[in-house]
């Protein structure tokens, strides 16, 4: 049987890079999440995730039933922290913030969802994740108490790739944060791509089609938008994502 990470792969082969769309249960009723989600499918994306900083939704597991239930494409959980763990999805990113040097963002909290995500028998996928410098303080970089990779340091940025790459990870996450002032920038994911050879997601300040498609020309192999969907979400714009990041 074919795995949730395995079906990333193929879809980055066949389609040159995946449009992923990511679901904060905190930004909007389900109602109005599962409408996205089934039009996110219906117009191009491969993949949701589903995820936040913070969560104050209280049934988190029923939200993730729900999405599955509404849609074909694979469902996987961008957890914020160990609580953030359903076994209705199709995989988790087991996601340790490699950017920083807080020892709960590397590894006390993968400590304490492993056992439940082994329990549950969900997939987990390795990956580093890095916080870029966006132009203000995000969520993730203030609730995971660690300072983000300066916008101008590539070189930075692509050691501590290749850190995550060597130890094993199969997936590393540019992250320049929710509601970004700014994306990751160009240079840095191709400076990335063209020394490390691990898949790479690029999320936060995507705010339009042609933007997506300038990261994956720059070497971005999936795309991750949320909320520019969130606060405009219309017939054809999902497809105008996809149709700019399919190669």
């Amino acid at each position: 049987m074919i795995t949730t990470y395995e079906r990333l792969l193929r879809i980055k082969e066949e389609k040159g890079a995946g449009y992923i769309v990511l679901l904060d249960p905190d930004k909007q009723p389900i109602e109005k999440s599962i409408e996205i989600s089934k039009q996110a499918e219906a117009e191009g994306a491969d993949a949701i995730f589903i995820g936040g900083s913070l969560l104050f939704f209280t049934i988190f597991d029923e939200f993730v039933k729900q999405i599955k239930q509404s849609v074909d494409i694979p469902v996987i959980l961008f957890p914020g922290n160990a609580t953030q763990i359903s076994k209705h999805a199709d995989a988790i990113l087991f996601m340790s913030i490699i950017s920083g040097r807080n020892p709960d963002a590397l590894i006390g909290q993968q400590v304490q969802g492993a056992p439940v995500i082994k329990m549950l028998n969900l997939e987990p996928i390795s990956t580093g994740y890095m916080l870029v410098e966006s132009g203000k303080t995000t969520s993730a970089e203030f609730m995971s108490n660690t300072r983000p990779i300066p916008r101008e340091k590539s070189d930075i940025a692509v050691a501590h790739a290749l850190a995550g790459e060597f130890l094993g990870m199969k997936l590393i996450y540019l992250e320049a944060g929710s509601g970004a002032a700014h994306p990751v920038p160009d240079e840095m994911i191709a400076a990335i791509y063209k020394y490390s050879s691990v898949p790479l997601i690029v999320g936060g300040g995507i705010k339009s089609p042609e933007m997506a498609e300038q990261k994956v020309k720059a070497g971005a192999s999936f795309i991750v938008t949320g909320n520019v969907l969130e606060n405009g979400l219309k017939n054809g714009n999902i497809a105008a994502f996809a149709k700019a990041i399919h190669r």
